[in-house]
């Protein structure tokens, strides 16, 4: 299931990249003014990821005064530290080409500070399995967050399921380009 959609997601035109970002983008927006979180936990997008590349600037705008971004820093135990968001030329290239803050970290745990948890999945489905990349990054972080949890999505991969194991961490919410917010089970 992972390495189809990963070759779906490598195979969209850079233009329906762009525009499905866009809409992505808005829905995220809207979300992070209504839900007016002190701080929030997103990511880098790398790829064809959805959010693009704008994802930080739009989440760190989309803040209120005071507002706080965490973006996470892969440790060589594959969990994730976390560190502010100055800006996109504060982003320095991490490991598995990933780009990362270079500010102080905060720790592993810093997550749970986060009202609002944004975090990448190749899948969800619609009892809130997500699928990642396979390193388990992202469960870890999930196990100590303690907001709302949203993953973002391209159009067809909110599926019926996902396969599970027990260290899985469940979201609450996806967004997709045709969907907007959908709020899951989890």
């Amino acid at each position: 299931m992972r390495t189809a959609l990963l070759a779906r997601r490598r195979a969209l035109p850079a233009s329906s990249l762009a525009e499905a970002a866009a809409s992505v983008l808005a829905e995220l927006t809207f979300l992070v003014r209504g839900h007016a979180p002190a701080v929030v936990a997103g990511y880098v997008p790398i790829g064809a990821e959805p959010g693009g590349p704008g994802l930080p600037d739009a989440l760190a705008g989309a803040l209120g005064p005071g507002g706080r971004l965490l973006l996470p820093v892969l440790l060589p135990d594959l969990d994730l530290d976390w560190a502010d968001y100055a800006g996109h030329a504060s982003l320095t290239p991490g490991t598995r080409g990933l780009r990362e803050p270079s500010g102080r970290r905060h720790g592993v745990e810093a997550v749970a500070s986060a009202g609002l948890v944004v975090v990448p999945a190749v899948a969800v489905d619609r009892r809130g399995v997500r699928l990642g990349r396979g390193g388990g990054s992202y469960d870890r972080a999930l196990a100590r967050a303690t907001g709302l949890t949203v993953a973002l999505l391209h159009d067809g991969e909110l599926v019926d399921e996902v396969p599970a194991e027990a260290h899985d961490q469940r979201v609450r919410a996806v967004i997709t380009p045709g969907d907007g917010l959908v709020m899951l089970a989890a």
